[in-house]
């Protein structure tokens, strides 16, 4: 008979519980770091479809959840996964825990990030507060990898819309280090997942994603900063792509620019853009009978993952 943990979050404590024998673990073990402390009033907001959280607003207590594939079929490799929402929300639902189901039947271990939302109610500098939760997250797979069974270089991070600017942010600037890291554990993934990311603060970029990161009266040197395809190097992740053409939310420029980027600093990367789809279509590209997901694992393989 399983047991279930409840996660304190109105009393901030660091927990763990299990949910459909999964294990949710708290992001950091003790302080959150630059967080401030919330008003009694401000809560954590969960929308519930058919019995099950779909989606998380006013998040500022992060966690991840951790999916262990049967141990016959374990790879070693595993996947951070970053829902989208435009930094306002998180679609947990089709763009965390649904992605992670279909990775642990392949053997990846997967891990959903519940990154902390930005918010001046609850952050010293909300524009890096999603970063350090990413970086956080990464640290722990690391940390924990004998124990959870993973091979510490076959460690990658996913993201969908402004999930997948979080993604490539930690790609791009892992080694600007917003966390305590006492073991010197390396912060760079692996390799990079971007599901119709946000990539550029500059050029067509997410309005939405950008004022709620940034603020309304963001900066030029923090636009450049977030503008990841202007981050790109050698040392980049590679990276696997996914955008549809008519995507009116966040144009198909922003994956583009970034895979451009990507060939400059001879960085391997494979982009697929559909003809259709538009935005926040996760597993479910109900125009195309394709299946992004069997060509991302057509790219694992290919590239030994």
């Amino acid at each position: 008979m399983r047991k279930f943990w409840l996660l304190s979050l109105g009393l901030g404590m660091i927990g763990m519980q299990t949910v459909d024998a999964q294990q949710v673990i708290g992001l950091y073990p003790g302080a959150i770091p630059g967080a401030k402390a919330a008003p009694a009033s401000y809560k954590e907001i969960q929308t519930v479809k058919e019995g099950k959280v779909t989606g998380l607003s006013k998040v500022f207590h992060p966690t991840i959840t951790l999916y262990q594939p049967a141990a016959d079929k374990a790879t070693g490799t595993a996947v951070i996964i970053c829902p989208g929402g435009g930094y306002q929300h998180l679609a947990i639902g089709h763009e965390g825990d649904e992605v992670a189901k279909r990775l642990i039947e392949k053997g990846v271990t997967a891990i959903v990030l519940k990154y902390r939302l930005p918010d001046d109610t609850t952050m010293a500098d909300k524009s890096f507060g999603p970063l350090q939760d990413a970086e956080q997250a990464i640290y722990l797979v690391r940390k924990n990898a004998v124990k959870w069974k993973i091979n510490p270089a076959k460690v990658g991070i996913m993201g969908f819309s402004a999930g997948g600017h979080l993604a490539s942010s930690l790609a791009v600037h892992y080694a600007d280090s917003k966390i305590e890291n006492k073991e010197k554990l390396s912060l760079r993934p692996d390799f990079a997942v971007l599901l119709y990311p946000v990539i550029s603060f500059l050029d067509s970029p997410h309005l939405g994603s950008v004022k709620n990161l940034i603020g309304a009266n963001g900066t030029q040197a923090q636009k450049e900063y977030f503008s990841n395809d202007r981050q790109v190097n050698a040392q980049t992740p590679i990276t696997f792509l996914v955008h549809a053409n008519n995507d009116n939310a966040v144009p198909v420029e922003n994956s583009i620019l970034f895979n451009q980027a990507l060939v400059k600093n001879k960085v391997a990367a494979e982009m697929h853009l559909y003809q259709a789809g538009g935005h926040g279509f996760g597993l479910h590209n109900k125009t195309t009978t394709d299946d992004w997901f069997e060509r991302l694992e057509n790219w694992m393989t290919a590239n030994k993952l």
